[in-house]
């Protein structure tokens, strides 16, 4: 079984990840979805209310389009929860050696799609994973197929389907954070 603490430990923070690996066009655009993204105000409560600590281990690349477009709500999420430890990792560097490498593990659909989420407990025992996109953008794509089965990251998506996205990948956060709250193993270590 895979060690997904070992990838976690090895991960950047959302800044770093970006200074480390985005070229300047690709920085530009994940900064420009990110100043895009604005969390209610109950999603914002939500979040403050996390009981557990809650790692948060991202696989992405800055290259690809469907992370600028969601990567940047988990830095707002873990910006209005203490609770959430946030970390990325190069989906094409993420292979310490002698380990299976982490997008061997995430593969999709038999291939190493990012973003991939894998939510993971305080002591370490993986919680739940989740990507490549949420359910909204994959009734976007279908109703409008045709050409390029990636988008591009430059525009991003808006309105309503910005806000589904959003909302989405909060409600798989919370589902995370509910299956560590309700664990016996874990009300019992804290005593609740």
């Amino acid at each position: 079984m895979i060690n997904f603490s070992e990838y976690f430990q090895g991960g950047y923070d959302y800044e770093a990840f970006l200074e480390k690996y985005g070229k300047p066009g690709e920085r530009e655009r994940w900064n420009a979805m990110h100043a895009r993204i604005e969390l209610t105000d109950a999603q914002r409560a939500l979040l403050a209310g996390f009981t557990r600590e809650m790692k948060v281990l991202v696989m992405a690349g800055t290259w690809c389009g469907d992370c600028v477009e969601q990567c940047p709500i988990f830095a707002h999420f873990a910006a209005a929860s203490p609770r959430i430890q946030l970390r990325f990792v190069d989906r094409d560097e993420a292979a310490p050696a002698g380990a299976v490498a982490l997008s061997d593990e995430l593969l999709l659909c038999g291939a190493p799609r990012v973003p991939q989420v894998v939510f993971i407990s305080e002591d370490d025992h993986p919680v739940a994973r989740y990507g490549d996109r949420t359910l909204a953008k994959y009734r976007d794509m279908a109703a409008t197929l045709g050409g390029a089965a990636c988008p591009s990251g430059i525009g991003g998506p808006v309105g309503d389907l910005l806000a589904a996205t959003v909302q989405e990948w909060l409600d798989e956060f919370e589902r995370a954070q509910l299956i560590l709250r309700t664990s016996g193993r874990l009300r019992n270590l804290h005593g609740d």
